[in-house]
């Protein structure tokens, strides 16, 4: 992608199907030819134009909105049109071929070219760029504040402060390594050890906020798992408030998986129904014998297993044979979260001590469980300032914080090594710069950008 940065691009920015107003959008260097041959005029820059569109004959195409941003001022940079026409996806497709016809040279946006322009252009950094695509793809009305929060360069404001921080001391500290003698009374003179603390402090401060954006990113996967007729089925119904899964008292009833996104305080949960576990043996057919197979997938890739406990089975010695088995196989490392079903069948005094106990049924309980599961996600309600972050964000905020950790560590030292403690805080630094993209390999960026959608 990178080695076509010249090249005019052109793309429907618009969501594919049919609309009532479809966009085509084109931008490169140049365009002045194309918009007179399309539009029939020149267009005053940012001004709608409300114009007919020309195909090669002089024939009007559709008749809509033209406007022309000159660069530097425009989404990517770059010289832009767009073209403000009925949503018809044959229309726009003929709009699209016909810029395509009258720029000689320009071809088709790949996906998050524009975006990428507009990065490479320094009219965004990398991190409101992918907060570009989050924004889109927000599933929760708090995940789509934290994007717009992050793509007004809230999150880059921070780690452009962590970042003047670090090359503050590193001046200081490399300043220093051109005179040995001044080595001894440096930490005590320039409070490296006060600064390190500083920074560390704000870090942790930013990775914090930083954790919750993924949460409202990412979400958090919940699986279902337990023997048949626990009520996991009845659970995901509950918890998701529509009849998504069929609830029979026939065990082996749910076959495969069945998986609903919900949010609970605006954090998606990606919750997932799963077949009754039971041994091979017990296993009615083939199909069930494969249902099961996958649920112990699932449980495997899930952050949390609420473990579903039916509590009218107490007294079944074959029922706590399975609880036994499928407990010693549940895989180490994921968060198990015990959940006692169908209290309003029994007496209080069956259920263990300080159990999670609900009832699918009637609903009792589920408000517990719902703040069980925000909880076991690190979910902090009505924390401020949260932008909304990646995987890689976190990476990098981590190893950022393990360099200054090893900085500090130095500092600590009666005998510091200034060439180390010098070399940490270069790395700490080329860490955050990687967020921003100031340190960005560019595949990588081939990565980031090719997730967008095209047009974008």
């Amino acid at each position: 992608m990178l080695a076509r940065l010249h090249d005019a691009i052109a793309a429907i920015a618009s969501a594919p199907g049919r609309g009532a107003v479809g966009i085509v959008r084109v931008s490169g260097r140049d365009l002045g030819g194309l918009v007179k041959a399309v539009c029939g005029q020149a267009l005053a820059p940012r001004h709608a134009h409300y114009l007919g569109f020309l195909d090669s004959q002089g024939g009007v195409i559709d008749q809509g909105l033209a406007l022309h941003f000159p660069a530097p001022h425009s989404y990517t940079g770059e010289e832009v049109l767009e073209l403000q026409a009925h949503g018809g996806p044959v229309l726009l497709q003929l709009l699209l071929a016909r810029c395509l016809q009258a720029l000689p040279g320009a071809r088709l946006a790949e996906p998050g070219e524009f975006t990428q322009r507009a990065f490479l252009n320094d009219k965004l950094d990398l991190a409101q760029a992918e907060a570009v695509a989050d924004l889109i793809d927000a599933s929760t009305e708090a995940a789509a504040r934290s994007a717009s929060r992050a793509l007004t360069g809230a999150f880059s404001h921070e780690i452009d402060g962590l970042r003047d921080r670090l090359i503050e001391l590193r001046m200081l500290v490399e300043a220093t390594l051109d005179f040995p003698e001044e080595e001894i009374d440096f930490l005590q003179q320039a409070d490296a050890r006060g600064r390190l603390a500083r920074i560390a402090a704000a870090l942790d401060a930013v990775l914090a906020r930083a954790r919750q954006g993924a949460l409202l990113r990412e979400g958090l996967r919940v699986v279902l798992a337990g023997q048949p007729n626990v009520g996991k089925s009845s659970l995901l119904n509950a918890l998701a408030g529509a009849e998504l899964a069929i609830v029979t008292p026939i065990p082996g009833t749910t076959r495969d998986k069945v998986s609903e996104t919900i949010q609970i305080e605006g954090v998606p949960l990606h919750v997932i129904d799963t077949a009754g576990l039971r041994t091979d043996g017990e296993a009615s057919d083939e199909v069930e014998r494969l249902g099961i197979e996958r649920s112990w997938g699932a449980i495997g890739s899930a952050d949390v297993v609420i473990f579903l406990h039916d509590l009218t089975r107490g007294d079944d010695a074959a029922y706590r044979a399975g609880e036994h088995e499928i407990s010693c196989r549940l895989p180490p490392g994921v968060s198990v979260l015990d959940v006692y079903n169908k209290i309003d069948a029994v007496d209080a005094q069956v259920m263990p001590a300080d159990a999670l106990a609900l009832s699918a049924r009637t609903g009792d309980g589920l408000e517990a469980l719902r703040q069980r599961l925000l909880q076991l996600a690190g979910w902090q309600a009505g924390a401020e300032g949260v932008f909304i972050a990646r995987a890689r964000h976190l990476e990098a905020l981590h190893a950022t914080r393990a360099h200054v950790e090893q900085a500090q560590a130095l500092a600590a030292r009666d005998d510091a090594a200034l060439d180390l403690l010098a070399e940490e805080l270069r790395c700490a630094h080329d860490a955050l710069g990687a967020i921003t993209g100031r340190f960005t390999a560019d595949d990588l960026l081939g990565e980031i950008f090719g997730r967008f959608c095209i047009g974008k």
